[in-house]
């Protein structure tokens, strides 16, 4: 089969005159490199497209591929990583990942566990501010937990996000408003062990296909997984394969609230246990980064003994499968 690729290429950002920060979501030649090797291993012919623009105007020209391996962030608004989703599905074209509306509403932390919440699903209290007024209403416990609503990879977060006072929450979210001009998350921080699942599949056939705790050293800023740490990890925390009691019942959890979310594919969960050593759903990213040495959910299928190539073939085919494009058996193509 001819399949696409489509993605937000960090340097053309860069060049654009873009911050790293602000291109931290963006990803590497390295990235696309190895999704293309992992796709063309199957026997398929790749076709890289590039990001949302270059894919319009593919589109208008008449261009047509079997099927869409898309990991584009998209660069502005709550909508950003729905975009080029909905432009194939104007085409009728299948793609990989989930659809429009998981992606939009994982986007939006608050939104995500309020259905997480609603569903019964473990998660820290937690409320939304829109103005740092509003943190004088907060009646939460603390320590409190503040940072962006709507950003990924650790932006918006560092040592100040773990908050002890009413003074202090309402210096964080005026600091965070003032940034990047969307709500700011506050919740219950949970003092207990941090995991990340990594998952791939759709509904019943998706599963954790590796469970990683992150242990803070030294140079790690404070208790967060911060921008700072997540970027310069080797440096800042450690990885381990998690696979005792409480690994399994965080690796439960998320593959509870990954199938809640209507996610598809592939993605990552972030959880953290409270004070009784009980994991909490933090928050989900359905979305997640694929570089292959430096991404979270690599890392963890990597720990768990799944290649690259594996884990990049097992998301191919959870999508080929839901499009009617390869046997419901799990024959493998190519």
């Amino acid at each position: 089969m001819i399949i696409g690729l489509t993605f937000d290429l960090k340097d053309d950002y860069l060049s654009r005159g873009l911050s790293p920060e602000e291109t931290a979501e963006f990803d590497s030649a390295e990235t696309i490199n190895g999704i293309e090797t992992a796709i063309r291993a199957r026997g398929h012919t790749v076709d890289r497209i590039g990001n949302i623009h270059s894919l319009a105007a593919r589109l208008v020209s008449g261009a047509a591929w079997d099927f869409v391996f898309n990991i584009a962030e998209g660069l502005t608004g709550l909508g950003r990583e729905s975009q080029v989703p909905c432009l194939l599905e104007a085409w009728n074209i299948p793609y990989s990942f989930s659809d429009p509306l998981v992606l939009a509403l994982c986007l939006h932390k608050g939104m995500t566990k309020r259905v997480i919440r609603d569903a019964g699903l473990a998660t820290p209290a937690f409320t939304v501010l829109e103005t740092a007024a509003q943190a004088r209403q907060v009646n939460l416990p603390y320590p409190l937990f503040a940072k962006p609503v709507a950003e990924g990879t650790g932006k918006g977060i560092s040592a100040a996000s773990k908050i002890q006072t009413p003074v202090a929450l309402e210096q964080t979210a005026a600091a965070l408003l003032a940034k990047f001009r969307q709500g700011v998350l506050v919740e219950t921080f949970l003092p207990g062990r941090e995991f990340t699942v990594g998952i791939t599949g759709t509904a019943a056939e998706a599963r954790a296909v590796g469970c990683m705790e992150i242990h803070y050293g030294g140079g790690a800023e404070g208790e967060a997984y911060s921008y700072i740490t997540k970027a310069e990890y080797e440096k800042r925390v450690s990885y381990t394969p998690a696979r005792d009691k409480t690994a399994q019942k965080a690796a439960e959890l998320a593959l509870a609230a990954y199938r809640v979310l209507g996610c598809r594919d592939g993605g990552r969960a972030d959880l953290r246990c409270d004070a009784a050593g009980e994991p909490n759903f933090i928050e989900i990213n359905p979305l997640a980064g694929l570089n292959p040495i430096h991404s979270d959910l690599p890392i963890a299928a990597r720990l768990a003994g799944v290649s690259y190539e594996q884990l990049i073939q097992e998301i191919l085919e959870s999508g080929l499968k839901r499009a009617g494009l390869m046997p419901k058996s799990g024959h493998k193509q190519g």
